[in-house]
């Protein structure tokens, strides 16, 4: 870390242990990333509540080149455990920011539109017409809502098309859903 490791403990009186626990778990983050600028921890014992015991606020702020990553876990009642709890959470964080840099985050395909055009029940499949005219096979497996029983011809839908290896398809096929909604 560029900048030494800040560790602030509010409302109880401070732990060694606690202390060692969180500089092991920020640097267990220094290995997803290793240019980590700065780490600051608070961690605070909220109000006691008489039924619910003792309540803990974690906060981690974290900066890297380009980014900063906070994480606010509240009422936990065991503070390692919040501090666990915290710590995964902001690696959780870390590891996506790495992804996004690298450009490993998956884009997901647009929706599409169109009609039931044919439906062969006792198969257990249908055609749709896309709204650009070309028709799509799909099958019962295909259908999330409603039940594929509950399709008929010219209902309006909203698929994903994917290439299977018998040609193009829809997935994830719903009715109801068009372009106004």
């Amino acid at each position: 870390m560029q900048v030494p490791l800040q560790i602030t403990m509010q409302g109880f009186e401070h732990s060694a242990a606690l202390e060692a626990d969180i500089r092991l778990h920020a640097q267990k983050l220094e290995r997803f990333h290793p240019r980590v600028v700065s780490c600051r921890v608070t961690v605070e014992e909220m109000r006691r509540h008489h039924r619910q015991g003792r309540q803990f606020s974690v906060r981690i702020d974290l900066r890297v080149p380009g980014d900063e990553i906070v994480v606010n876990l509240d009422h936990a009642e065991d503070v390692h455990v919040a501090v666990r709890d915290a710590f995964d959470s902001a690696r959780r964080q870390l590891e996506e920011t790495i992804r996004e840099r690298r450009g490993d985050v998956k884009e997901h395909a647009a929706p599409q539109h169109g009609t039931v055009a044919r439906l062969f029940a006792a198969d257990g499949c249908g055609f749709i017409r896309a709204d650009d005219g070309h028709e799509l096979y799909f099958s019962r497996e295909n259908v999330v809502s409603p039940s594929f029983e509950r399709l008929a011809p010219g209902t309006a839908v909203q698929f994903i098309e994917e290439l299977a290896a018998e040609g193009p398809q829809a997935k994830r096929v719903s009715a109801g859903k068009h372009k106004g909604s």
